[in-house]
């Protein structure tokens, strides 16, 4: 399904200027799916980046997340380097408050 059609479709939407993650998820991290999306999409962010399986992280995941994607995905991003620095430089510019 991935092969056949997801990836496909991405590519007619964008031609190859995707940057493909995916959650935690067992079957994401099975071995044969992390080397075919390596090799079947430009730029995947594989599990080595991902977050750790954490509960902390779903607040982050629910508030944040939003309005960080909403930030960052303004301008078009060209690859993993310029996504990461994007995401840093956006989360340095959250207005902080303690709780």
């Amino acid at each position: 399904m991935l092969t056949q059609h997801l990836l496909p479709a991405m590519r007619h939407v964008s031609g190859n200027m995707f940057i493909f993650q995916q959650n935690s998820a067992p079957a994401h991290r099975a071995r044969e799916m992390i080397e075919l999306l390596s090799r079947a999409s430009p730029d995947f962010i594989g599990p080595e980046m991902w977050p750790p399986n954490s509960p902390d992280l779903n607040p982050v995941d629910y508030s944040i997340w939003s309005v960080m994607e909403e930030r960052v995905y303004q301008q078009h991003t060209q690859n993993t380097d310029e996504l990461r620095q994007r995401l840093v430089t956006v989360w340095k510019d959250l207005e902080q408050h303690g709780y």
